[in-house]
């Protein structure tokens, strides 16, 4: 290597076309003839351009070779049939790009420290070294993980005559720029599983995003829908089912999917689907439906289900699909809020008024420090002012309240009972916060005993605060732990019978491993939260993340100074509410923070 020994190369740009909205630039780069390589940052590109990679030149350079392949592999082909070509032949049949997509904060580095020589006299091996943000698997789920990236690559030269890459890891390494301008998260949609706790005994409605990433500007539609027909991720797999038959594929042959001038789809499936009956057709059918509704710049008009003889199943419109799955066409819920008199109100949905609500919590019966309430809107859930004592009564005219059996024990107010939280199946969950015995508590329904949920992740966390998704599958926490408080997003197992329930919160995860101290949380409709809290070093932000702990793609909110509270609804159409040192401030889309009232505490959507 000479003088190139112990250089570091980094993912470049150099040798990459840019095409801007598919129109391919004129002129072609070629890799460099000679010189140092120096590290370049990689710089995030517009959504419509497209980078396209170039093949090895002729007689070029293990580091060139190395650098062309890195480059390559931030490139728009979706087979790395390009990346292939910088990889010797037995090399490129081996390597399974498809085995994992790994995310480092800067893309990958390439050390030379560590040279080996063959037998012919001549190879290469490069240490590639990273900080990994996170991991995406074969099941296309994203995994957090802020650890270290170590991989190695070794080049010899093929036939002797031109450097090839001969041993490399299964799976594509690249920056968080690249990751986000080449991959798209897009949320497969199940339906919760039946619980043994379910009252009612109906088939569960609920549907419940599972986030994926697919690539983009390939067959994503194609795509996503195989990942839908393989079934839940792993994380979400017990909590969730699918009306799919097991087994269930696209119909061998069909090259892709395409919405057609009308935006229909027809979905051809294999025999598994021969024999089904309508009512599980329309849960597939509904399933496809949502699962694909961001996929396309216009509203999707109906999904057609064949068979494997092109027959037609079923076939479900726009609005067939929103009976089929209420819940995710949510009506515009109300934003309530604690008042300076310790009451439960509700804001005016337009105005800057805060009106009184009806029953117990609401006239000044109790003095309410938070509130929940219940997703019908005829219930709510109050904490007392002083953290001790949980409430729950009627929101109608002449309504009673009840002290539920819930009651904290901590000398401290601030160490005493969160703020409630509402689930779809109305029961209630609260946490009290006693550091001589921190503990998640259910009831079913919002009355009786109440039960211990399990949380075996937690360890000697305690809960700060904790809000349940829409579907009632999953539950978000702030968790303190160690003088730090972060976002844990769990799965919700409900077992027992209705007389010995068991609940357990299961696989704890990082929703949002980039910040080292979260202050607020919400759900914001599907699988996504809203934040407020810092990074290392930083001060105080607020933004949208997945759950399953990416960022989630879009405009930046404004700032907003001193958030204690957050509230978002499932309808993402409605605004956030906040409370800041200006009081209630309201974020309604296309407009800036506004105050709605002077003071007050609390703001939360049902729920």
């Amino acid at each position: 290597m000479g003088a190139e020994r112990g250089r570091r190369v980094r993912s470049l740009r150099t040798g990459l076309v840019l095409g801007c909205s598919g129109v391919l630039l004129a002129g072609c780069a070629s890799m460099p003839d000679g010189g140092g390589v120096e590290p370049v940052e990689a710089s995030p590109q517009e959504p419509q351009v497209r980078v396209f990679a170039v093949p090895p030149r002729e007689g070029a350079k293990p580091e060139e070779i190395l650098q062309g392949f890195l480059e390559a592999l931030t490139s728009d082909d979706p087979e790395f049939s390009t990346a292939r070509k910088y990889l010797t032949s037995k090399a490129a049949k081996s390597w399974r790009s498809d085995r994992s997509t790994t995310v480092l904060t800067d893309g990958p580095t390439a050390d030379a420290r560590q040279t080996t020589t063959d037998s012919d006299g001549n190879g290469y091996r490069y240490v590639m070294t990273g900080q990994k943000v996170g991991v995406v698997n074969t099941e296309h789920a994203y995994k957090s993980d802020r650890g270290t990236y170590d991989g190695e690559m070794h080049l010899t030269k093929q036939g002797g005559k031109e450097w090839r890459i001969d041993s490399l890891p299964h799976g594509v390494v690249l920056g968080k720029s690249d990751f986000q301008r080449l991959y798209q998260s897009v949320n497969k949609y199940y339906f919760a599983s039946r619980s043994p706790l379910d009252r009612d005994g109906a088939q569960p409605t609920s549907l419940v995003p599972d986030p994926v990433y697919v690539r983009k500007r390939m067959d994503t539609v194609t795509e996503t829908v195989k990942a839908l027909l393989d079934g839940p991720t792993s994380w979400l797999d017990q909590g969730v089912s699918s009306r799919f038959p097991s087994d269930t594929k696209l119909k061998a042959g069909t090259k892709g999917l395409t919405f057609d001038d009308e935006n229909r789809l027809k979905v051809p499936l294999n025999g598994r689907a021969d024999r089904i009956g309508q009512s599980q057709c329309m849960g597939m059918a509904t399933q496809l439906f949502f699962t694909l509704q961001n996929l396309t710049p216009t509203a999707i008009e109906e999904v057609e289900l064949q068979d494997a003889q092109g027959t037609l199943i079923c076939a479900l419109g726009a609005d067939a699909a929103a009976g089929s799955a209420p819940h995710r066409s949510a009506g515009a819920y109300s934003q309530y809020l604690v008042n300076e008199k310790h009451r439960l109100v509700s804001l005016a949905k337009n105005g800057d008024e805060a009106h009184p609500v009806y029953g117990p919590l609401g006239d000044g019966t109790y003095a309410l420090g938070s509130v929940a309430v219940a997703r019908g809107e005829r219930r709510a859930a109050g904490v007392s002012s002083d953290g001790r004592s949980l409430y729950v009564g009627s929101m109608l005219s002449g309504g009673e309240a009840e002290k539920t059996k819930v009651r904290s024990r901590a000398k401290r107010a601030e160490d005493r009972l969160t703020a409630p939280s509402w689930d779809n199946r109305d029961d209630l969950w609260v946490a009290d916060q006693d550091p001589e015995r921190s503990r998640l508590l259910w009831l079913a329904g919002g009355a009786g005993e109440p039960v211990e949920v399990k949380v075996p992740d937690l360890a000697d966390g305690r809960i700060k605060s904790l809000r349940v998704s829409d579907d009632g599958v999953r539950v978000a926490l702030l968790v303190e732990q160690d003088g730090k408080t972060s976002l844990k997003v769990g799965w919700i197992e409900r077992a027992g019978t209705p007389e010995h329930p068991e609940v357990s919160v299961r696989e704890l995860r990082s929703g949002a491993p980039q910040m080292e101290e979260v202050t607020a949380m919400s759900w914001a409709g599907g699988g996504r939260l809203v934040v407020v809290g810092k990074e290392a070093g930083g001060v105080q932000q607020m933004k949208y993340v997945q759950s399953d702990g990416s960022d989630a793609v879009g405009p930046a909110l404004p700032g907003l100074t001193g958030v204690t509270e957050i509230a978002a609804s499932e309808n993402e159409r409605l605004p956030l509410v906040a409370h800041s040192e200006d009081g209630i401030v309201r974020l309604s889309p296309g407009e800036g923070w506004k105050t709605v009232v002077t003071k007050g505490s609390a703001p939360v959507y049902p729920g």
